[in-house]
């Protein structure tokens, strides 16, 4: 009797795990690669799937290109010593008697700080009177203020400084070392100058992007090529403001990975090789080698290009599909570009879902071991 009970359990059991396993479809990670492929335009879907090769991954790495404009490359570098209006000058006058006209009863220099040059271009020196001060260096600036106060006092030793004002100054925001106002000086006459003195960059410099914003006009550049192309080391104009930005492009990771999540660019032409590796790569026990799909909204231009289709109007929905098994596999999945706000989706391999398939039945005749214990056999 209790061996038949037995056996009934078993039967019942194998039934009822067959009957789960044909109304219920086992939890997966997304669409299998032939799911995807089925959606395709030519199987009546809204998007294009296409094998990435060689031609292909050429013609969709495009990747975002910055630059100045002339207005910025063509600027000659300031005269660091030329004195300009809102800057801020400061002036020590001797006198060679003991009762001058600026000296005070202690002696000494005269000191006159935070002289602001007027928007004119002035400065106003006591017993001087109203000079021009932009235009000049402070040496030319220092023999006029003399010959001025020399027809008052004999034979007068002035030094003029320049001290950080509006007119030579400019500010930095952003990711950058010591954000601040920095005035526009001898080594920092250029863009690299002026942000090697507020400290750097404090991001990695591969996707640092770095804009200087000049009155209405704005221009942008990866910070590295301010040292590949010394033409975009440009010069800067006091009033310039300069922000420093890590790269705000993502794409997305789902399906059989390491990891799902939106993840930030590491690199300025990352790679879906790269973009895999960053999120841990494929699971030896689930990804599908040969089904690794980027979904992107692709241009126009490009979409033309890579469809052979000059009619295509707008952008177009693309499904780029990479096999890394294929001979050249992998050689083809280093030279794809990833591009902002692309999906990358690796699927299961069909093993996967049959593992699962066995793990469920060894799951559902686990009870069986405990019917036996309790009827004793």
């Amino acid at each position: 009797m209790q061996r038949f009970a037995i056996r009934w359990v078993r039967g019942v059991s194998f039934v009822a795990v067959c009957g789960l396993l044909a109304a219920c479809q086992l939890p997966k990670s997304g669409p299998n690669k032939n799911e995807i492929l089925a959606g395709s335009t030519a199987n009546g879907g809204n998007a294009f799937v296409v094998e990435v090769d060689d031609r292909v991954a050429e013609a969709t790495s495009a990747i975002p290109q910055f630059g100045f404009s002339s207005t910025f490359t063509s600027a000659q570098s300031l005269t660091a010593d030329t004195v300009r209006p809102g800057d801020v000058l400061g002036l020590s006058i001797w006198e060679n008697v003991d009762d001058g006209l600026l000296t005070s009863d202690l002696g000494g220099a005269t000191i006159l700080d935070q002289v602001q040059v007027d928007s004119d271009g002035f400065i106003f020196v006591p017993y001087a009177g109203r000079l021009r001060a932009a235009g000049n260096t402070p040496e030319q600036l220092r023999a006029l203020i003399s010959s001025k106060l020399d027809e008052q006092t004999p034979d007068p030793q002035v030094q003029v400084r320049r001290i950080a004002g509006d007119g030579s100054t400019v500010s930095l925001s952003g990711t950058i070392g010591a954000p601040g106002i920095y005035p526009i000086e001898r080594p920092s006459r250029t863009l690299s100058g002026m942000l090697a003195q507020a400290g750097g960059v404090a991001v990695a410099s591969d996707i640092a992007l770095v804009t200087v914003i000049r009155g209405n006009q704005r221009g942008t550049i990866w910070y590295n090529d301010l040292f590949r192309n010394p033409k975009s080391d440009i010069a800067l104009r006091g009033g310039d403001r300069i922000l420093v930005e890590q790269d705000s492009r993502s794409y997305i990771a789902l399906g059989a990975t390491g990891g799902q999540s939106r993840v930030a660019f590491e690199s300025q032409d990352l790679s879906a090789l790269e973009a895999l590796a960053q999120v841990g790569g494929l699971q030896s026990l689930s990804s599908d080698p040969t089904g690794i799909f980027v979904l992107r909204d692709e241009r126009q231009d490009i979409a033309r290009k890579v469809m052979g289709r000059p009619d295509l109007q707008g952008e177009q929905r693309m499904i780029y599909l990479l096999n890394l098994t294929a001979p050249n596999g992998l050689f083809v999945a280093r030279d794809f570009v990833i591009r902002d706000d692309d999906t990358i989706y690796v699927t299961e391999a069909p093993y996967a879902q049959w593992t699962k398939s066995i793990s469920l039945i060894a799951g559902g005749l686990t009870p069986l071991a405990n019917v036996k214990t309790l009827t004793g056999n």
